[in-house]
């Protein structure tokens, strides 16, 4: 078949990006052709097409999505304005489809939560239109964010994020999520957790990658403390900042090396509040903060003034240990890459990971909300201790390989693309 993606942007090292690029090795595995569509492409997610209005970030879907979700009224004209853009993208949805003659659709959080008002209400009549199987994958529901709540579009959201349309397979990424689509709207969906290729070795220090460290202005001195997500709300990073203030603390147990946190991806999808925040609190806490985005990106390369970046995985490499503090998440994209690494990992209990992930036995450091002494006891013992390390870091890979893995879920893929939608 010929697949078709579509999303707000496949580019880049966020969740989404990345976890779409696995489901499209799997349908290639398959013997399936992948296209995509969005407001931004990456060289990862080719051949395609490009259409602005489809990004979250153009400035008329920006302004309908803060009118949407503001306590003021609407505007007189709101209503129009998104009529006009969803009749702008559906008619690049109708090309997109004809150009690439697409037999099924990958929705990637593009009927789930609501960034692109106008994206979901053109998805939602082009199936309706056209019956064309569609599978909506599900990274995060609108319900499951604070911000959503309040809203003067209540009618969308009820008919596109996400919609009753039977050519359509609902697909979600956590127990959770099935449990709430059930009851909200009396959808059935399939799950399918976040995955990683567990079955190819992890890249190690190479001739491209050995001089990270230098260029970050760090040194094997320093103790490399990892935070590999974005710089949203949600991912709790007050508490790295904290768990790196108390590592400096008791630096005397950890050879006299000096940690440092190193932040890898953007902020900005939120705005810049919690990024300057952030940089606030570890100035506060005499926490060495390396907001470094600049230097990190899917591939290596050299940025237009030819300056040397590294990919993604080469600040896992460098890594000595990895926070993941979220205070809630989808699934756990970051914490499957650093069990990828085998590095150990400090992890928040959130809801997600306490349902489907801490009952298979994976050996974290874990917080409740909070830095506590015990944690910070755990977090030396994983760093120092190298029998320790070594137990934690090989246990927690051969569980995600059995669980999270491409083989693990290609039965489930097979399945789907055998039987139609119910």
């Amino acid at each position: 078949m010929h697949i078709g993606f579509i999303s707000t942007r496949f580019a880049g090292t966020d969740g989404v990006s990345l976890e779409t690029t696995k489901w499209r090795t799997i349908l290639e595995r398959l013997g399936h052709t992948t296209y995509f569509c969005a407001g931004e492409l990456d060289e990862d997610h080719l051949p395609g097409m490009r259409v602005p209005e489809m990004h979250f970030q153009h400035p008329e879907v920006r302004a309908l999505h803060d009118q949407a979700f503001s306590h003021a009224p609407l505007h007189a004209d709101f209503h129009d304005r998104l009529e006009t853009l969803a009749d702008a993208i559906l008619a690049a949805l109708y090309r997109f489809v004809e150009t690439f003659r697409i037999d099924l659709l990958v929705t990637e959080n593009a009927l789930t939560i609501p960034m692109n008002l106008p994206l979901g209400v053109a998805l939602q009549r082009l199936i309706a239109k056209t019956h064309i199987p569609t599978w909506a994958h599900h990274h995060d529901f609108y319900w499951e964010r604070e911000r959503f709540r309040d809203n003067h579009v209540s009618d969308i959201l009820d008919a596109a994020f996400p919609p009753a349309l039977p050519e359509v397979r609902h697909i979600v990424i956590n127990h959770p999520a099935q449990r709430a689509l059930r009851t909200r709207r009396g959808l059935e969906s399939t799950v399918i957790p976040n995955i990683f290729d567990f079955n190819h070795a992890a890249m190690g220090i190479t001739d491209a990658n050995r001089d990270l460290r230098n260029h970050l202005g760090l040194s094997n001195d320093n103790l490399l403390i990892l935070q590999p997500t974005r710089v949203v709300p949600r991912k709790g990073i007050e508490h790295a900042i904290a768990l790196v203030r108390e590592l400096r603390r008791r630096k005397h147990h950890l050879s006299g090396k000096e940690p440092v946190l190193v932040i890898s991806h953007y902020a900005g999808d939120e705005g810049m509040d919690y990024l300057q925040h952030l940089q606030t609190l570890a100035r506060r806490w005499d926490v060495p903060f390396y907001y470094t985005p600049n230097y990190f990106h899917l591939h290596p390369h050299r940025d237009r003034n030819g300056n040397k970046t590294y990919s993604l995985w080469d600040a896992y490499v460098h890594a000595d240990f990895v926070t993941y503090p979220s205070l809630y998440e989808g699934f756990g994209n970051a914490l499957l890459e650093a069990i990828y690494f085998r590095l150990p990992t400090l992890v928040n209990r959130y809801s997600v990971y306490v349902e489907d992930i801490a009952p298979l036995g994976f050996d974290l450091v874990e917080i409740n909300n909070e830095i506590t002494s015990k944690t910070v006891d755990a977090a030396i013992e994983a760093i120092c201790d190298p029998v320790r390390r070594r137990r934690m870091v090989e246990h927690n890979y051969q569980l995600a390989r059995e669980h999270f893995s491409y083989e693990a879920v290609l039965p489930v893929f097979e399945r789907l693309l055998s039987t139609p939608a119910p």
